[in-house]
């Protein structure tokens, strides 16, 4: 009977409960502060305006609201909430300088700690946790990474160049992450050619590469790999340039290039994803499979995520499929072993260093034992100080994190880069001329066969010339304005931990006609930052803020430009790609913008050096949001995430001087 009793019950009581939340909302709806503002009508009851924001980066819809509606506005999200967006640069400054009164939303974070493989990690902790892991990130880290940035982009750029001299010679493997029926696999051709369109006589083309990802960047090109890939070690002065440019996809081997980095610089684990490009492995590195899987699955749209925003009941039932639990289990067993290693040989060192004050053994440069991420955050387990400390838990999810924030950013970065490279041929050629202007070492001529290997990397001389290439003026200037018109990030939200009000710069008016300086929010409150739209604000950039120019970084700049970019107050570069720059209470802004920053000046001096890129004027590149900004070619959807360019052998000073002679 008691059984019978609560089986009748059960249902009620759930029923109960999810009407007196739906209720909840709606009362909480209908009180909120928001719902005087302005802002565009919703267009569904259930998705809000969330369905033509999808899309407005290639419609601009943020500027146009913004120009309707003013610089803060609401809109709706699921089930109709209200939802602030802020463009003006006092109200944005006010809430990304206090990260930890506005931290991200929940809904948020539970997709950051799907990809990093739990809460713990630096992209979904706040407060104390954060500002405990925080301390085991030194910025001094970067210039000791340098030489794997160089060794990796001086890889692709010799199988790059390696594709230019022969491009008839490749096949194309099978998508190493995903799976296949051997009936469908691709054979040594590709069924569905790179372009459908004609293209210019003048042009070889090669077939795709996969993206070592590329379960959640889909793309159905394959790559070209040489049938043997030249060592970077072997004299290129006998690789003849071609006349032809040779069209290729850049995204997914920069995907490749970055990945290898970050597993190398993050905690020493070898991916060695380009190799297995050239060597034609089917199988990608055990690791790169599991958070294949990973990735994909944290990626997907699911209702009952939003369900669970509304309901946070929800979050006890939630299932994971096999794939994701092995997958899951491989990345945290490989991940225990790496921190064992790390552990074991740090701390044996630390003995050895016993002398030195333990605070100096996670500043980085200043330190003589290992300088991956891993090891810093071995570290700060040993150091004595508890609140110092990281468990072994938030240990493995620096591992996720570290590929989650570390390796797509930069990849995307670096491609939108050289895209931005071919819409202006004379910035590409300026900034070629600036690589160029600087000798290299004799033993690091990049055609020399005693060219630095990697365990030659602690050269001073090796370490000096980089350093050097980071600051080379007109190079930061093409990151710089690169960075601004294609953030990867391309949107941000907090919510308000508490009641609070927030300044305005320019008034706004309510739709009672009002006029506010300030905008109330009360705990609970979603805010959206438009960083992409702010990058490209005509009120902060003038009216070319849509143009790719790197000059506008120039200190000849005039002042009222200079004035106006200093009301974004940005972590780098008066802009909003790296979050805020002034921390009031908590600053969540990226701890690794160093990292990205060298790693992408390093390989744009070892690519752009000996390469030309250039792309067909017919083709319209649209970006796709999905976290990151990637690229995608209009009329060919169905091909996923893509960046066909064509590249082109230009030829060492010497060849080009002996050219202008005859």
């Amino acid at each position: 009977m008691g059984s019978l009793a609560t089986l009748l019950v059960l249902p009620l009581v759930l029923v109960l409960y999810f009407l007196w939340t739906f209720l909840l909302l709606l009362f909480r709806q209908a009180r909120s502060p928001l719902r005087h503002l302005p802002g565009p009508p919703s267009a569904s009851a259930f998705m809000g305006n969330l369905q033509e924001l999808h899309d407005q980066e290639n419609t601009g819809l943020v500027a146009r609201w913004a120009a309707q509606y003013g610089s803060a506005f609401v809109y709706r999200g699921f089930m109709g909430g209200r939802r602030l967006m802020l463009v003006d640069p006092v109200a944005v400054n006010y809430v990304m300088s206090r990260g930890y009164d506005y931290p991200k939303p929940d809904f948020v974070r539970d997709s950051l700690a799907s990809m990093a493989a739990g809460y713990e990690g630096l992209l979904t902790t706040d407060g104390d946790m954060h500002r405990k892991q925080n301390q085991a990130f030194s910025a001094a880290q970067v210039k000791s990474f340098n030489h794997i940035f160089w060794e990796k982009a001086t890889r692709l750029r010799d199988i790059w160049l390696d594709i230019t001299a022969s491009p008839l010679s490749f096949f194309t493997p099978a998508d190493p992450l995903t799976t296949q029926d051997p009936s469908e696999r691709l054979e040594d051709t590709d069924p569905e050619p790179a372009n459908s369109g004609p293209l210019s006589p003048s042009a070889l083309t090669t077939s795709f590469l996969p993206n070592p990802f590329s379960s959640f960047v889909p793309s159905k090109a394959s790559p070209p790999f040489p049938t043997n890939v030249k060592s970077r070690h072997i004299a290129l002065e006998n690789t003849e340039a071609t006349s032809a440019p040779c069209r290729l996809d850049v995204l997914p081997w920069l995907a490749r290039a970055t990945l290898d980095v970050i597993g190398a610089a993050g905690f020493g684990y070898a991916f060695k994803s380009l190799e297995a490009a050239a060597e034609r492995r089917e199988n990608e590195s055990e690791l790169a499979q599991a958070f294949a899987v990973i990735f994909a699955t944290a990626r997907k749209f699911r209702v009952m995520t939003v369900l669970q925003v509304w309901f946070p009941v929800l979050r006890n039932f939630r299932t994971e499929n096999a794939a994701m639990r092995q997958a899951t289990a491989t990345m945290r067993k490989i991940g225990t072993e790496l921190i064992e290693q790390r552990r074991e040989t740090v701390l044996a060192d630390m003995e050895k260093l016993a002398c030195v004050e333990k605070s100096e053994f996670i500043e980085g440069d200043k330190t003589v034992i290992g300088r991956d991420l891993l090891s810093v955050l071995i570290r700060s387990n040993a150091a004595e100080i508890p609140t110092q400390r990281m468990s072994m838990n938030e240990t493995l999810c620096q591992i996720s994190t570290f590929l989650a924030a570390g390796h797509e950013t930069s990849s995307s970065s670096l491609t939108w880069t050289l895209y931005a490279l071919t819409r202006n041929p004379a910035a590409q050629a300026k900034l070629r001329a600036e690589l160029r202007s600087i000798p290299l070492p004799p033993n690091l001529a990049l055609h020399s066969p005693t060219a630095k290997r990697p365990e030659d990397s602690a050269d001073p001389q090796l370490s000096a010339f980089l350093e050097r290439v980071t600051q080379l003026p007109y190079l930061d200037a093409v990151v710089r304005e690169s960075l601004r018109l294609y953030a990867p990030i391309t949107t941000t939200m907090r919510v308000a931990n508490t009641a609070d009000v927030i300044p305005v710069g320019a008034p706004v008016v309510d739709r009672r006609g009002r006029q506010f300086s300030e905008i109330r929010v009360r705990r609970g409150d979603i805010i959206s930052i438009p960083i992409q739209a702010l990058n490209k604000s005509t009120e902060v950039w003038g009216d070319d803020a849509e143009v790719f120019r790197p000059e506008r970084w120039s200190r000849d700049e005039e002042e009222g430009a200079r004035g106006r970019r200093a009301a974004v107050q940005g972590l780098w570069g008066n802009m909003m790609t790296f979050g805020g720059g002034n921390p009031v209470n908590g600053n969540r802004s990226c701890i690794g913008f160093r990292f990205a920053l060298s790693e992408i000046k390093i390989f744009l001096y070892v690519l752009v050096r000996d390469l030309e890129f250039s792309i067909d004027p017919a083709i319209e590149i649209e970006k796709k949001v999905n976290v990151l900004t990637r690229p995608s070619v209009k009329s060919e959807p169905h091909r996923g995430n893509q960046m066909p360019l064509y590249i082109r052998r230009v030829p060492p000073e010497a060849d080009e001087a002996r050219d202008a002679r005859l």
